[in-house]
Order: structure tokens, then sequence, then C-alpha cells
């Protein structure tokens, strides 16, 4: 049985000092640890696909490494991707929302030392829906938060979001180049993108691309992950590619960069010179 949330239920989440979150809006597994509550989620993200009156069930992985049980609650949030690149939840409903079309598998969960569990959901947008894109996220939050000693004892637990992008119908991306310049990350002058979203689906740039130096200096370079949302404009940072383990090389600008960014099948051709 999977319940349901329809538009008239809430589930009211109120933020603590000390809340640790974690959320995926890359491909990389992530994970929260914390007493009451030591687990990996896998995957991080979903990206589907949905037509109007299909349903669409997906499953999420939750592996509970803690040395005890571990409870934990399940439930969906809107959320908003914030200039700054981080991301703002919200459990009330958003104008647009699409969590009413989400059904889960079960709102409480217990799992064993060391044990795995494949979490249900589904996604079934009604008929009619026009093509737009669906984006919510999956909240997994330990129910057992420990409390802090210090000047203030306040109580501290984990939750991780799970971001899930469903593409409705033919809805999908139009990226473009709208401007480039250098912007200061952490003191360090950065090649950046700007590029704006007029589709109604999120895209991302991808690719690698030739950067040229101030020294003479030849670096393969590629665009952050990062998801541009539709009527956005995000800022993407253009930075050398590093093997694993080893430090980012410094860059001399100004800089020359040539090449072709991607999204999908489509070319974001780049031929510029950046200096602070």
């Amino acid at each position: 049985m999977f319940a349901a949330f329809p538009r008239p239920l809430r589930h009211p989440f109120r933020t603590l000092p000390g809340w640790a979150c974690a959320v995926a809006l890359t491909t990389a597994p992530v994970g929260a640890l914390a007493q009451g509550f030591a687990a990996y989620i896998t995957p991080p993200r979903f990206e589907v696909q949905v037509a109007p009156g299909q349903n669409l069930r997906q499953v999420v992985e939750i592996q509970h490494v803690g040395q005890q049980k571990g409870n934990y609650r399940v439930y969906t949030n809107d959320w908003a991707f914030l200039p700054d690149n981080s991301v703002a939840f919200s459990d009330a409903l958003a104008a647009d929302s699409c969590r009413p079309w989400v059904a889960v598998e079960r709102r409480e969960l217990t799992i064993e030392p060391g044990a795995r569990y494949r979490y249900r959901f589904e996604i079934t947008p009604p008929p009619g829906t026009p093509a737009r894109e669906c984006r919510f996220a999956l909240m997994i939050e330990g129910l057992e938060p420990a409390r802090v000693q210090g000047d203030v004892n306040f109580p501290v637990g984990g939750r991780i979001g799970v971001i899930v992008y469903a593409t409705i119908g033919d809805a999908a991306p139009l990226l473009e180049i709208t401007a480039t310049r250098v912007v200061t990350v952490n003191g360090t002058p950065t090649a950046v993108v700007d590029v704006r979203n007029r589709g109604n689906a999120h895209g991302r740039v991808e690719g690698f691309v030739n950067g040229t130096d101030a020294s003479g200096a030849r670096f393969e370079m590629a665009p952050a992950d990062l998801p541009i949302l539709p009527g956005e404009t995000r800022s993407v940072a253009i930075t050398p590619v590093t093997e694993d383990g080893k430090a980012a090389p410094a860059v001399r600008f100004p800089l020359t960069v040539k090449g072709n960014l991607e999204w999908g099948k489509n070319r974001l051709p780049l031929d510029a010179s950046f200096a602070p």
C-alpha cells in the first residue's frame, strides 16, 4: 500500500539548530552520519520521464550503517535552488507543486544494523497534464536525534533530500550562453559563463573545452555540474580538469577558452577571453 500526499496533507518540519542536511543535486552517493541517523542513499538523484496518466515507480536504496536499529521518516518537500547554489526546502506546497502526484511506500520504517532497504515511491501525473517538469525532494529523516551538550543544550539530527526531476511529456530545456565573466570564488579568480534556460525542463551544460592562460599554459576545462532550472539564468564555473588527489593548476588571467559546451544533443560554441 502506498501513501499519497494529497494537497491538504502537510508534514510540518521545524529546522533545529545544528540540524545536519545532505542534498543531492549531483550524481555522487550521499550519506549523513549522526547519532540516531546513519544512512547512505543511492541513487542520490532521479531524472526520469513519464507521460500524463502514466504511473511511474522508482526505488531508492537506504543503507543503515548504525550499530543499532535505525528509525526513519520519509516525506516530500518542494525546494528552490538559490543563486548561491544552495538548496532551500519547503514543507508548504508551492503554487505549482507536483507533490500531490507522488505516493510513497510508507511514512516510517525501521532498518536493522548494516541492512539495506529498497524504498519505493510512485509519480502519477493526471491525464491531460501539459508538458512540464515535476520537481520535488524525497526527504529521509532520522527519528532519534541526539543531544549536544555545551553552552546551549540543543538537539541535532539528520536528513537527506533526494532530488527528483520528472519530465512530463515532451518538456525539454533550451539553453543559451548570455555572458562570460570572471568572479572570485574563495579568493581565486574563476571563469564563469551565465547560462539561461528558456525551456520548460531543467538542463545542464557538459563537455570539455580548451583553455590557454597568460603564461601560455594549456588546460582541459569543464563546466560545473549544476542544474539550470526553467526560466532561470545560472552562473556556471569553467575550471581545469584535475586528476583525483591532485591540486588544481593555478590559472593566470587573462584566459582564453575555446570549444563547445553541450546539453543533450545540442552544442553551445564558446570562444571567449576571461579577464578579472
